[in-house]
């Protein structure tokens, strides 16, 4: 027997603030938003979720776990998640061919280059 992956939950300092940002970055939708957690699908019954939760405490140190973006076009996806409020960040990742970038709260992920075919 195996587990299915069901969501993967992310620490926020407003996690229905968060949880917005990344529905619109990626696309998703808002399925649950309460005070204690806020959840985020592709569709309703599609898993895995992005679940948000609060915490009262700063994020300090690099996420341990991010998520990696594959847009059709990276520069012009590293532009739009700019424009809602991403910021480009150093995690020591020198010339890569992915742009690291930080959501509002700081979490850093990857916009990677479009798959080569």
């Amino acid at each position: 027997m195996t587990s299915v992956w069901e969501s993967l939950t992310v620490d926020a300092q407003d996690p229905s603030r968060l949880a917005h940002w990344w529905a619109e970055a990626l696309g998703y939708q808002v399925i649950s938003d309460r005070p204690d957690e806020v959840e985020i699908r592709r569709a309703p019954d599609q898993t895995p979720g992005i679940v948000f939760v609060p915490v009262s405490d700063d994020k300090i140190t690099k996420n341990r776990l991010h998520i990696d973006l594959r847009p059709a076009n990276q520069e012009a996806e590293v532009e739009r998640l700019v424009d809602m409020g991403a910021r480009h960040v150093d995690v020591g990742q020198g010339g890569v061919e992915w742009t690291v970038l930080a959501d509002p709260e700081g979490n850093e992920f990857c916009v990677l280059r479009e798959r080569e075919e």
